[in-house]
């Protein structure tokens, strides 16, 4: 399924976990990382593992949760968690900087018995460099590119164009790419502007990007709404896919649609458009 919205809320905060899913976001993040003090980080481990433990709790979406770094933390807040593990979808990595990084934690939810999909964080120089190596690890799903720690790393100045960042986000989501994993975009930190936040959005499309994380659940529905994708594209998808059924029977790998020639890129695309539709559709519904 699609992840164009994932959204964060503190792990420390069970009613607002409990509230989360209604924001409609495509990915729910329990947050254990920088949205809990460290001197929270017990209460909040027992709160989010009370949240997956309530037999109410049946969220119609994915479900993660962001450990600490990999390492004694990670494992830490795996074990505090494992009792609600079977509601578990995947796990986010803050701070990924190798393949290693992702392995480690791979290694520490198996002896937990929860063998979920690891969404790798990348947000240093180092892991921004190292983007296709983590990207290659088979427990990776996701690369997801956080520009605000990355700018605290290099030293750079974040400004609204985002200049300063551009080639790592750029480079982060030709390693997703590259490596067949999902490529989710940094947050928009201005929850209020949400003209801001859609004319992000918009661009990280552009770039190549298949979701946004949001920090806010106001944020959640802009950003599925700038990847629903318009009727008209929805049109020419079912156009091709529909071309493509014809030329299959016919023994042709390569068919015009509207005077536009069609091969396996294109048909890929098609594809992603109608499984983005498709999901937009059932939100509505």
């Amino acid at each position: 399924m699609p992840r164009r919205s994932v959204m964060f809320t503190p792990g420390d905060r069970p009613e607002m976990m409990h509230k989360a899913p209604e924001a409609g976001a495509d990915v729910i993040v329990f947050d254990l990382e920088d949205a809990v003090a460290p001197e929270r980080k017990d209460e909040a481990r027992e709160a989010i593992r009370e949240v997956l433990t309530d037999p109410a709790f049946d969220p119609d979406c994915e479900l993660c949760v962001r450990v600490n770094p990999a390492g004694v933390s990670a494992d830490d807040d795996l074990r505090g968690i494992a009792a609600g593990a079977d509601m578990l979808n995947s796990v986010m990595l803050p701070k990924t900087e190798s393949a290693d990084d992702v392995e480690t934690l791979s290694r520490l939810l198996s002896e937990h018995d929860c063998s979920v999909p690891v969404l790798a964080l990348v947000e240093t120089a180092r892991g921004v460099l190292n983007a296709a190596e983590i990207g290659a690890e088979p427990a990776a799903d996701a690369l997801v590119f956080g520009a605000e720690d990355l700018s605290a790393d290099i030293g750079a100045t974040r400004t609204d164009e985002g200049t300063e960042v551009l080639y790592a986000r750029e480079h982060v989501v030709l390693a997703a790419s590259a490596t067949d994993v999902d490529a989710i975009d940094t947050v928009f930190t201005d929850f209020g502007d949400t003209d801001g936040l859609t004319e992000e959005t918009e661009f990280a499309i552009e770039l190549g990007y298949d979701g946004k994380m949001a920090i806010h659940p106001a944020q959640v529905s802009p950003i599925n709404d700038a990847f629903t994708p318009d009727p008209e594209r929805v049109e020419w998808a079912e156009k091709v896919l529909s071309a493509k059924s014809a030329a299959d029977d016919d023994g042709r790998g390569v068919f015009r649609v509207d005077g536009e020639m069609i091969d396996a890129p294109l048909i890929a695309q098609a594809e992603r458009i109608l499984e983005y539709a498709d999901v937009g559709l059932k939100q509505d519904q």
